[in-house]
């Protein structure tokens, strides 16, 4: 939305959705989008349902000529999606299509061990993630990127190709592509249990689940019938000579038996506390050498 307002091209009004209660306190405050859009003396609808008539009517008012969706997260019906004067919106979807369609595109490629990633500026169709291609933009995926670090470098690279496929629209020069159904992948959006550690897997599987899940929701298994947070960690190959899931003490902290190799954590979180080095964590709040950790198959 920034790079938007600050183009050449006018934002002539901004959708949302309803102030929500957020934080710990469970205060009623409005999205990021309407902070910025009230700062900025912009029309805000913040409606339950983009697709009533009522919004339909009020979004008519603006003389819109191309709708711009980006983490919606609302169904777009077609009387909206055809509204402006091009006859569609574009979005910017946070993965290579058609890999990774869905609400969690970033955690879904790394929990599936990905190499790259990437942006892709699509038309908005009635099959989410699904419309004609514009552009693409790809990136790596390093070995140390969480869901945190991925979505920050995305979302700069989105704001980017958002701006230039506007660019390249105005000047009637963008070219659409297909893509291939048949190559389509999904990504759901992530549940509690997604970020739950199993420790009958391989530690290089854990891994990716850590990083997929940081910072939030936040990897875990269950200490003592409480949820410990693993937010970092890396693997160490060798073979484990005790069950699965659990606890070695040694000089050098903690490690975890895995179904394959060993989990060393590296930052943890338990219910309540702040993200703390490992080593921090076990002055405060120790781990004994045999504690299994998990719940019971």
């Amino acid at each position: 939305m920034r790079r938007l307002l600050d183009g050449p091209h006018p934002v002539v009004a901004a959708i949302s959705q309803p102030d929500r209660r957020r934080g710990r306190g469970r205060k009623t405050s409005p999205s990021p989008i309407s902070e910025l859009a009230l700062a900025s003396e912009l029309p805000l609808l913040r409606p339950e349902k983009v697709g009533d008539k009522a919004v339909v009517d009020e979004l008519a008012r603006f003389d819109i000529d191309l709708g711009i969706v980006v983490a919606f997260g609302q169904f777009i019906a077609k009387r909206v999606r055809e509204l402006p004067s091009l006859g569609y919106c574009i979005n910017g979807h946070a993965s290579l299509l058609p890999r990774h369609r869905g609400a969690a595109p970033i955690a879904h490629a790394i929990l599936a061990g990905d190499q790259r990633t990437g942006i892709t500026v699509m038309r908005v169709e009635r099959e989410m993630d699904a419309g004609a291609m514009a552009l693409v933009r790809e990136t790596p995926i390093s070995e140390t990127d969480t869901m945190g670090s991925l979505g920050e470098r995305l979302a700069e690279m989105t704001a980017d190709a958002i701006a230039a496929a506007v660019d390249s629209i105005a000047a009637g020069t963008l070219t659409w592509t297909e893509q291939d159904h048949a190559a389509a992948t999904l990504a759901p959006k992530i549940e509690r249990e997604d970020a739950r550690l199993s420790f009958q897997q391989p530690a290089e599987q854990l891994a990716l689940r850590i990083r997929a899940m940081a910072p939030k929701p936040g990897a875990f298994t269950m200490l003592e019938g409480e949820p410990l947070r693993i937010l970092e960690a890396q693997v160490e190959k060798g073979a484990t000579d005790t069950a699965a899931g659990t606890v070695r003490r040694g000089e050098t902290g903690l490690r975890i038996a895995c179904g394959e190799d060993w989990l060393i954590p590296l930052r943890l979180q338990r219910a309540g506390g702040k993200p703390l080095p490992s080593t921090e964590f076990l002055r405060g709040r120790d781990i004994a050498d045999g504690t299994i950790l998990g719940e019971p198959l």
